[in-house]
């Protein structure tokens, strides 16, 4: 193939425009990335090979190799790993095919800091070597095809890029960094052998450097033809937990999940007996941009064997702990599995309860002994969190204690254990109420009663909430009601004097409800005095084993259809309102300005907006 000349596509143009103007904050994460990659080489072929032994060539030990040229200031990484056709360097390093691009350009460019650890997060880690040079060259030769068919591709970053067909004895990738000028300073083996100390010691290949030795005469260090490790080349999972320090735990978190930031927790532990495998996890300290996307992959890479297998094996992790990052190494699976044969294995089913079990017990320890962390947590993550009370039956009731919700006790933190130690004699159930904001639950005219007897009340927020609740029945006995379905039936806290005054007042009140129920039948089930409001005039209610409003709504928003169903209208004869209402001409215009209300109390949307405010506007002209 004679040289051509081609357009990168539109959105590796943005990348490269960000790369190259906008990241500085950590600028020596490109050899981070580069090396990277091409240990990502290397385990690809080792993967090819376990069908095509003869992939090996005559080079079966891989490795990667980094040195750096004074004169030419240039830095070259060097991998003898499954290498690029030409076809595939054009496919590969001229376009992106994820669909992270524009979430990763419009991340850069939100951030007033501009953060170069995004790069790796959203899978376009070549391009950070242009951080720090002008012009980037590749060669390389695909493992299997012979020596005529390598490929040169080269570009300046801006909008276009050459490639072209050369002749390449070896295997594997050459990436040439051609610095700009005044990024000298990563032209020296310390400063190269440091970024990889810090950022690859885990790597499971020698990653090699040429060799320094003094020069007596010449009084410095001097680059010889020897290659020496810069790498432990163990994988960091493969050591004994006491001879890896707390930094080389961060170090490693970082690097396989490109957070910038320290994880929240991590656990690391050799599971033995019917499966064996090794188990490296973290819980991040922040949500990543797509933690609501379900269908993402899950963070966890398999090994088998210390060979790479995948990357994001979902079936390892259940999907409620997305968020979790980490590696798992198997001794049982076959090096050859397959994404099919992962959710089929019985041996995979064990890893995931085990990984699972470990999970909690990390969650278990933090909520334990440091709430303020489990607090930072839960602010992140304890809506994803919630999904498993309905997907995971086996571990509802730890998943339940590790719950928090806001109250009317208190605004964030509380446990059901907490709530379930403050309830008063002889109360009966857990009452929750769901909303769509803190502020619409505090405002509940149902919380009323509740407040007025100093019965706490959870007040649920988040749009899992509702469909937990379908999932969650009881805790510790106790079981969960809310406050906007049914009657209000408080038993013990209740007195009777209470209970009989109630009754007499419905009986008294009977005569104006018949008029509000043939008033109101387009519009509500049912009329009926109650308890539970103090100072408000009404409120809507469901039945007990109808759909709550509050989810009809989040279904709505979604797209969805929901039952059509008729609420409950509840109203406090001892309010002001009802007085007037019961001796008023214009009874069919307050009755419908009260349902208004009370829906609009409660969170609802009017569907004839305009009606009610004409309404209002008669009453207030009167």
């Amino acid at each position: 193939m004679e040289k051509q000349t081609l357009s990168f596509q539109a959105e590796v143009k943005q990348i490269l425009h960000l790369v190259t103007h906008s990241l500085y904050s950590n600028k020596e994460i490109f050899l981070r990335e580069l090396v990277s990659n091409a240990s990502d080489a290397c385990d690809k072929l080792r993967f090819e090979a376990l069908d095509r032994p003869e992939l090996f060539e005559d080079a079966p030990n891989l490795e990667v190799r980094v040195w750096y040229d004074d004169q030419a200031k240039t830095i070259t990484i060097r991998d003898n790993g499954i290498g690029m056709s030409a076809e595939e360097a054009v496919q590969h390093l001229g376009t992106i095919a994820k669909s992270g691009t524009r979430e990763f350009m419009a991340a850069l460019e939100g951030e007033k800091k501009k953060d170069a650890n995004l790069i790796g997060q959203f899978g376009v880690g070549f391009y950070s070597g242009f951080i720090v040079a002008d012009r980037i060259t590749v060669e390389s030769r695909r493992a299997g095809l012979d020596a005529g068919h390598g490929v040169r591709w080269s570009s300046e970053g801006t909008g276009d890029f050459e490639v072209e067909t050369i002749d390449r004895p070896a295997r594997g990738t050459d990436v040439i960094l051609h610095l700009r000028e005044g990024e000298e300073e990563w032209l020296s083996a310390w400063k190269l052998k440091s970024i990889i100390g810090k950022y690859s010691d885990h790597i499971s290949l020698p990653i090699l450097m040429p060799k320094q030795q003094w020069d007596e005469e010449r009084k410095e260090q001097v680059t010889t033809d020897e290659w020496e490790p810069v790498n432990k080349a163990a994988a960091l999972w493969t050591r004994s937990k006491s001879d890896v320090t707390d930094a080389q735990y961060q170090e490693f978190y970082k690097q396989i999940s490109y957070d910038s930031e320290p994880p929240l927790a991590y656990t690391h532990n050799r599971v033995e007996g019917r499966t064996e495998y090794t188990q490296l996890l973290y819980v991040p300290a922040k949500a990543p941009f797509d933690l609501w996307n379900r269908d993402k992959r899950g963070g966890v890479k398999l090994y088998v064997k210390r060979v790479f297998i995948m990357d994001d094996a979902e079936a390892l992790m259940p999907v409620y702990l997305r968020f979790v990052k980490g590696v798992i190494d198997s001794a049982d699976l076959p090096l050859n599995v397959s994404r099919e044969l992962l959710q089929e294995s019985r041996d995979v089913k064990a890893i995931r309860e085990g990984c699972t079990k470990r999970v909690l017990s990390m969650l278990e320890d933090v909520a334990e002994n440091q709430k303020d962390k489990y607090a930072e947590f839960w602010t992140q993550f304890g809506a994803v969190l919630k999904e498993g009370i309905g997907e995971d039956h086996a571990n509802q009731e730890r998943l339940a204690k590790l719950l928090r919700f806001a109250s009317t006790h208190a605004d964030s933190g509380v446990s059901l254990a907490d709530y379930v130690g403050r309830m008063k004699e002889g109360q009966e159930a857990i009452y929750v109420i769901t909303a769509d904001t803190l502020a619409a639950a505090k405002g509940s005219p149902q919380l009323e009663v509740f407040r007025k007897k100093g019965i706490e009340v959870l007040l649920l927020v988040d749009r899992v909430d509702e469909w937990m609740l379908s999932h969650l029945y009881e805790f510790d006995g106790k079981p969960l009601q809310s406050v906007a379905k049914g009657g209000v039936d408080l038993g013990k806290l209740q007195d009777e004097e209470e209970k009989k005054q109630a009754e007499q007042t419905a009986e008294a009140f009977k005569p104006v409800l018949e008029r509000l129920k043939i008033s109101l039948a387009d519009r509500a089930k049912d009329v009926r005095t109650t308890t539970r409001l103090v100072d408000s005039p009404a409120c809507i209610v469901v039945d007990e084993h109808d759909m709550s409003s509050h989810l009809a709504r989040l279904l709505k928003q979604a797209g969805q259809d929901a039952p059509k169903g008729k609420p409950i209208l509840e109203v406090n004869p001892a309010h002001a309102l009802l007085k007037r209402l019961e001796a008023s001409e214009q009874f069919d215009d307050l009755a419908q300005i009260l349902f208004d209300q009370a829906l609009l109390a409660e969170g609802g949307q009017l569907e004839d907006p305009a009606a009610y405010v004409q309404r209002v506007n008669k009453l207030l002209a009167a």
